[in-house]
């Protein structure tokens, strides 16, 4: 019997000890590293999260923006931090191509990274001006079979999300057509309006604000609740292509602490459910998610994959 005392007193004090552990941390503040400007995407989904965050923790975060290349000055800002978890990194997908066309060492600027809170799914689109006659996919196709390849997609970069999802519309339809980069987003769509091209790849809240334009196709299981006159690409006939979203979260250092990676997942659970999160981001048709480091790696394994087979594909990377 005191054998059996003593095993539960023991297990009982390392279960303590854990939970202590586990409420030490945070310590002290946060960094959380934007790898765009102020103003940015991820710059106002970092702040807005953090900002909701603190009602259900009093931990103080500071979010500071590191930008350039892409993302690769910011990523190797937290890479050569201690790997304590006090500094986290504010991804992206377009991060893993960049890291990709860039030719950086995938374990490091990739793998060096835990994976360890997705926020949102913002789901890719087709977009065509409104008043075009090429502003459905039936004619969009149509147009490219006649044009042989020599049909414009615009976007706000080369080798980026919008172009791989380009490509994999390409692919899976079985069509060409040529990519124009832009340097940003919003000139990409002024240059559809003027007739200098037939297609934009961009998001929902893309059009948000923005009179003439109208939404092909959309990248999701089901039409969208924002957006419902917009077809799926199921519904046009094309498959595989029901999940394709640019997403955002955080990263931390490999190697940071247990307790400091499942403090983040465990906030992330709670700012998912808040109603004030959810209408930020759904307003824009954007997806709530609340992926831990499971979902999440298993998500950059696959950007890994699809963006590795379009950029050889098309002779972005060899």
């Amino acid at each position: 019997m005191k054998r059996i005392i003593a095993v539960l007193c023991i297990a009982s004090l390392a279960v303590l000890g854990a939970s202590a552990a586990f409420a030490a941390y945070p310590e002290k503040p946060i960094r959380v590293v934007n790898y765009v400007g102020p103003g940015g995407l991820m710059d106002v989904t970092s702040r807005k999260f953090v900002s909701i965050a603190k009602k259900f923790t009093d931990a103080t975060f500071v979010v500071e923006n590191r930008e350039g290349a892409g993302g690769l000055v910011g990523m190797q800002a937290v890479l050569e931090q201690p790997a304590d978890g006090y500094t986290v990194f504010a991804a992206t997908t377009s991060n893993i191509a960049k890291v990709l066309t860039s030719k950086k060492d995938v374990d490091e600027f990739i793998w060096g990274f835990e994976w360890i809170a997705m926020l949102m799914k913002d789901p890719e689109c087709l977009i065509a001006a409104k008043d075009s006659p090429l502003n459905t996919w039936e004619a969009v196709f149509k147009d490219a079979q006649e044009k042989n390849g020599a049909q414009i997609w615009t976007g706000p970069a080369a080798g980026g999300n919008d172009h791989l999802m380009a490509m994999k519309v390409w692919e899976k339809s079985g069509m060409k057509a040529k990519w124009i980069p832009y340097s940003t987003g919003p000139e990409a769509m002024m240059g559809l309006l003027s007739g200098q091209g037939a297609v934009y790849v961009g998001n929902g809240a893309d059009i948000g604000g923005r009179e003439g334009f109208t939404i092909v196709a959309i990248a999701r299981k089901e039409r969208s609740p924002k957006f419902p006159d917009a077809p799926t690409f199921t519904e046009l006939g094309i498959q595989g292509l029901e999940d394709e979203a640019m997403w955002r979260g955080f990263a931390m250092k490999k190697g940071s602490p247990e307790e400091a990676m499942a403090w983040w997942e465990d906030l992330l659970k709670k700012v998912a459910a808040d109603p004030e999160w959810r209408e930020f981001l759904e307003k824009d048709g954007i997806d709530v998610v609340d992926y831990g480091r499971p979902e999440f790696t298993a998500q950059i394994k696959k950007d890994i994959e699809d963006a590795t087979h379009y950029l050889e594909q098309y002779g972005l990377i060899k």
